[in-house]
């Protein structure tokens, strides 16, 4: 290469470098936006929400650094959502339903076309968890059978035509909202979020031109493919196989295999899902998005923070499951947890296959679910909902031992402030603490899980949908599983999935699950102190 290619190849580097820097400053605006303008603890304080970009065919352009699962069940399903409609200037489509590109009905996605000159160059789109989404179950995540059950189900439908709302239409999703002001707000902090978006995403067009932009962003896919590629060409060839288990649906069925085979050919990943269990009366069946969303975050974890969260990345990792399995239900499946349960155990069930291949570089289990909680009362004038995530502990490494206290893999939320908890809510929080002891020993232990109590102030009914309470978090190369959680109102055990009512002091516990361990234990000499640093 002479001196005037190589100083030409620098330039182009860091022309690159600033393309990717700018892109994903949009959705990291977006976010900003989104987190300032929301009314509802779960938005605006738990954070439970992701920004994207994508390009005129749906396929990711960048992303920031929000929740797994929203991100890659979005970059799965956008190209079939931003198909099936007639885009103009000024557009916005709202959709939650998991069978056209959602996750679960409470994940509501807008999404909002650039036009630059007349022509279609990019998508904005954001996806926000709402606690309301007119469920007959305080907090919209109730023990379901049908996929009606949970919620007001949207189809891909326009939201704002031209810039300008659809008073009728937006009127229609605030119907069944018990606090449509906080909806109503909520909706209206995701339209200025994508709104943001757009207008950066034009500034950045107008100054490198339309083809400008296109050009930069195929050379960015190709430098994440091929970045992708140099990660997954460790992986050596061959088939990998791993099965783990679901609790159980909450309806009766229990043990629910998830089974996972990957194939590695040469840098390119096969991930078959064949022999999962079929799909289920209860809640715990998701769509196939969800599934796609699992498999790209476990790869993902495989390669340099560096690589890039575009189409650019995925395109040599590919996936099946059968119509009409847990991973890939048919409607009108339930699927409330399915989104924060069994894509959690995806995601374990393509570690453990992985750790056969790389066994120095997979950590043990992590908690392995979200531990959710809804709450509320719909009766009388002051009706609420409220809903949260609890982290756990996380798995032992081959290098360090797991994290305490924290979210893992498909989340990547905050807890609501005790402050504002008790400020919005009629709860107050007796105990919330490290579970200590609950990580698996290990020359490398797991993390250990969190024990939050809460008394209620006033009446409410409750739903819990929790994982990890049969079958504990796995350890690796010796090393113990994590202890189990436990579920517990007024100090007696709760089945891992249930629902009921509560009185004004009534108690309830959730106690999550510890971290599996890596590694024989004997070769530690002394157990580590896996919160050490932590109170």
């Amino acid at each position: 290469m002479t001196a005037d290619e190589k100083k030409r190849a620098a330039h182009g580097a860091i022309e690159l470098s600033v393309f990717a820097s700018r892109i994903e400053a949009v959705c990291e605006e977006m976010g900003a936006v989104l987190k300032r303008a929301a009314f509802s603890p779960n938005i605006r304080d738990r954070l439970d929400f992701s920004c994207a970009v994508f390009d005129a065919a749906g396929s990711l352009s960048a992303q920031a650094a929000h929740i797994p699962v929203h991100l890659g069940s979005m970059a799965y399903a956008m190209g079939g959502i931003v198909a099936s409609l007639e885009w103009a200037p000024g557009d916005m489509v709202v959709v939650n339903d998991p069978f056209l590109g959602g996750t679960h009905l409470p994940d509501v996605t807008l999404i909002a076309p650039l036009f630059v000159d007349g022509e279609l160059v990019a998508f904005a789109a954001n996806r926000a968890h709402h606690a309301d989404i007119g469920a007959e179950s305080p907090g919209s995540m109730p023990l379901s059978r049908r996929l009606d059950e949970e919620g007001l189900v949207i189809p891909p439908t326009y939201l704002l035509r031209g810039g300008e709302p659809d008073t009728a239409e937006f009127e229609r999703l605030m119907a069944p909202m018990r606090n449509p002001h906080v909806s109503r707000g909520d909706f209206s902090a995701q339209i200025a979020a994508n709104r943001v978006a757009l207008t950066r995403l034009g500034a950045l067009i107008e100054r490198l031109g339309t083809r400008g932009f296109l050009d930069r962003l195929s050379a960015y896919n190709d430098y994440a493919r091929r970045m992708a590629a140099s990660a997954l060409r460790r992986i050596p060839d061959g088939e990998y196989r791993f099965t783990d288990v679901m609790d159980g649906d909450g309806q009766g069925a229990e043990d629910l295999a998830i089974a996972c085979r990957i194939t590695a050919d040469g840098g390119r990943m096969r991930v078959d899902f064949d022999g999962s269990a079929p799909q289920v009366d209860g809640n715990v069946n998701c769509p196939l998005s969800v599934t796609a969303a699992g498999v790209l975050y476990a790869f993902r974890c495989l390669m340099p923070d560096a690589v890039p969260g575009c189409v650019g990345t995925f395109r040599d990792i590919a996936l099946s499951a059968p119509e009409g399995c847990l991973l890939n239900a048919r409607r009108p499946a339930a699927v409330a947890a399915g989104n924060v349960e069994t894509s959690m155990r995806v995601v374990d069930a393509v570690l453990g296959a992985l750790a056969q291949a790389l066994p120095d570089v997979i950590p043990a289990a992590s908690h392995g679910g979200m531990n959710n909680l809804a709450l509320g009362w719909h009766e009388g004038d002051a009706p609420w909902d409220y809903y949260e995530t609890m982290g756990g502990g996380l798995g032992g490494g081959p290098s360090h031992p797991g994290a305490s206290a924290v979210q893992a893999h498909m989340t990547n939320t905050l807890n609501t402030p005790i402050e504002v908890l008790e400020g919005h809510y009629p709860l107050r929080v007796r105990r919330y603490a490290l579970r200590r002891g609950s990580g698996g020993a290990g020359r490398h232990p797991g993390g250990d899980g969190i024990v939050r109590e809460l008394e209620f102030l006033g009446p409410a009914r409750y739903t819990l949908l929790t994982e990890r309470r049969r079958h504990a978090p796995w350890g690796l190369r010796g090393g113990a599983g994590g202890a189990p959680g436990e579920n517990r109102l007024n100090g007696e055990p709760l089945p891992p999935k249930c629902t009921g009512r509560v009185a004004p002091g009534d108690r309830l516990s959730l106690v999550s699950p510890g971290g599996g361990g890596w590694g024989e234990p004997a070769e530690a000499g002394n157990s580590a102190d896996s919160t050490a640093g932590v109170e």
